[in-house]
């Protein structure tokens, strides 16, 4: 298991104990996907030199998106989604089915980790679509982590 999905495995439990802080200091709140980003963002930058937030990713039919992570070094793209209403369990497979397409050229991508923070359980069968988007070829590699 590569670490960036240890990480991802790992999230609901960050966030639990950065809800429950003591002494009476104001939980860390994660509301929403750019919340998932910044706690993520931490945990990488603390074990890997080069994370490159927010990187845009090569143009494809004419659009372009911006990558939520590269760490260049290990040719490691992060994609970092989050549930909620309007985003189940269909919209995630689409988006990242997507996402799969369009890095498969980023020329520092032979790894994509989608990490999928999942606090409302709106997928019912997160190991099924992990094994769906599972893929291991010459040119790149996909896993993706389901957390709740």
């Amino acid at each position: 298991m590569l670490l960036v999905e240890r990480i991802g495995r790992g999230l609901p439990r960050m966030i639990a104990s950065l809800r429950e802080r003591g002494r009476e200091r104001q939980p860390f709140v994660v509301a929403d996907e750019y919340d998932v980003q910044d706690l993520l963002e931490a945990v990488l930058r603390d074990l890997f030199d080069d994370v490159r937030p927010e990187d845009p990713s090569p143009s494809r039919a004419g659009a372009s998106t911006r990558l939520d992570f590269v760490l260049k070094r290990e040719q490691i793209i992060v994609e970092v989604k989050m549930t909620r209403q309007g985003l189940g369990e269909r919209q995630v497979a689409d988006e990242l089915i997507e996402d799969i397409e369009r890095y498969r050229s980023h020329p520092d991508c032979r790894t994509l980790v989608a990490i999928v923070y999942d606090p409302e359980r709106r997928i019912p069968n997160p190991g099924g679509l992990e094994a769906d988007l599972r893929k291991d070829t010459s040119e790149l590699r996909v896993r993706v982590v389901v957390s709740s």
